[in-house]
């Protein structure tokens, strides 16, 4: 069923637990050297930047590989097929999202690719509101509009209530659009989607959703969330081959110029007398997808909504909220351990956890956990710096995305192909080098 807005995922049943095992992905065979010698299989902890690709997708996309050919107006036989496997893939991905009819999908690069696309086609005079907490690919793209920036929530309702203040006093009639995400890629909390979306359209204004973090863990419904559109990447849905999507309501789409002027987006191309070009657009979803589709990263795309929708997202789902039990209550006694959150440590969330470490800098206890225990983490702002930034209150929220000598926070993130024993060896780590640490710390030569 689709993410709920605002009740708690259900807990892991031992029929969840004994009947959900991971999803097999690449890279579950891959050692790497440790301090101490030898090798260790690699963690991948780090799905909340980009996932693995599940087996499957490999394999769906290896089988195509030999019959790649060129989409659209090609007679020959790998042109159709290809053809038809990029339009399948479109279709897939539809029934993914649950869309409604007249609902178009758009293939793009990445979430931040679709939320650049959307703004690109606001009308004019459209008025954006978007939180301070979103990540990059959602806060910037809509420098070119009036654009209302909310303060970070301390709950769900007051999320929604903010919102609403800041819609009352606009012009009901003119455009306007919400932007939210529906998992923070920061502190993996779920947002009030479905409320925020009621109060958007209760004051005239459309919203899109970014699923970038929500739609990996959770089934995603245009139809019942009721948002205008949802944009997401392959990259961290298990299908790592350069496409995203956005998906939903195809008049702004249609109405605007294209994104990128070229091939595919046109339908007809003249001459004019004065020496310019006259030029008629596509209406559908290729009017903004101009030059050679990536038919691979679509078909990709398509097979890991195949995947995830047949593994079933309530099994999945209750076996990562098993997984993000084992951290906070491996860490519960850990002091100097302090997990980030903006609606508290029971909100409901995906498996997303940021943290700091009293004694450490992010980038430094980020490169122990890689070279003494073969895990691999995030460090930084996350690009969302505003609300790493907020959350940390201090001299750690300097730095950049990912710069090396950044003082932020550390992230570890999973999902449907996380081995138990890899999160089990990260909280043992975790307690191990904040152990070492201490005994360092208080050791006569103070090292």
């Amino acid at each position: 069923m689709p993410v709920s807005t605002l009740s708690a995922v259900p807990a892991a049943s031992a029929a969840d637990r004994s009947v959900c095992a991971p999803l097999p992905v690449l890279g579950r065979d891959v050692t790497v050297p440790v301090a101490a010698g030898g090798e260790v299989s690699y963690a991948a902890l780090d799905y909340a930047a980009s996932a693995p690709a599940l087996q499957r997708v490999w394999d769906d996309v290896a089988a195509y590989a030999p019959y790649y050919g060129s989409v659209h107006r090609g007679a020959g036989y790998l042109s159709q097929l290809s053809t038809d496997l990029f339009e399948n893939a479109r279709r897939t991905v539809a029934g993914f999202l649950d869309c409604r009819d007249g609902d178009q999908v758009v293939f793009t690069r990445s979430t931040t690719d679709s939320l650049n696309l959307l703004a690109t086609a606001l009308p004019d005079g459209c008025e954006v509101f978007v939180f301070e907490t979103e990540h990059h690919a959602a806060l910037l793209p809509w420098r070119g509009s009036r654009v209302t920036f909310l303060d970070a929530p301390s709950s769900p309702r007051q999320a929604v209530e903010s919102l609403e203040r800041a819609l009352a006093g606009r012009d009901p009639h003119g455009p306007a659009l919400v932007c939210v995400t529906g998992a923070s890629n920061v502190t993996g909390e779920l947002w009030p989607v479905g409320e925020l979306a009621a109060a958007a359209h209760a004051h005239g204004a459309r919203i899109v959703l970014d699923a970038a973090q929500l739609a990996p863990h959770h089934a995603v419904s245009l139809r019942e969330l009721d948002v205008d559109w949802v944009a997401f990447s392959g990259h961290k849905l298990y299908a790592p081959f350069g496409s995203g999507v956005l998906a939903g309501r195809a008049d702004w789409l249609r109405r605007a110029e294209p994104y990128l002027a070229g091939g595919g987006a046109s339908r007809k191309v003249t001459r004019r007398a004065d020496g310019g070009v006259d030029v008629e657009w596509q209406e559908g979803a290729a009017r903004h997808e101009a030059g050679s589709p990536n038919v691979i990263g679509a078909h990709a795309i398509a097979s890991a909504c195949k995947a995830l929708t047949e593994a079933g997202f309530e099994a999945l789902a209750a076996r990562e909220q098993r997984l993000i039990r084992t951290v906070r209550e491996g860490l519960a006694d850990v002091p100097e351990v302090r997990f980030l959150s903006l609606f508290g440590d029971d909100a409901p969330r995906v498996g997303v956890l940021s943290f700091v470490v009293e004694g450490w800098t992010g980038s430094r206890f980020a490169a122990a956990l890689s070279a003494e225990y073969g895990i691999g983490v995030r460090d930084g702002l996350f690009c969302a710096h505003p609300l790493v930034s907020g959350l940390l209150g201090d001299a750690r929220a300097e730095g950049g995305c990912g710069a090396p000598e950044s003082s932020g926070a550390v992230r570890v993130s999973f999902g449907a192909g996380t081995p138990d024993e890899h999160v089990e060896r990260f909280v043992r780590a975790v307690r191990e080098l904040v152990r070492d640490a201490g005994r360092a710390t208080s050791s006569p030569s103070g090292a």
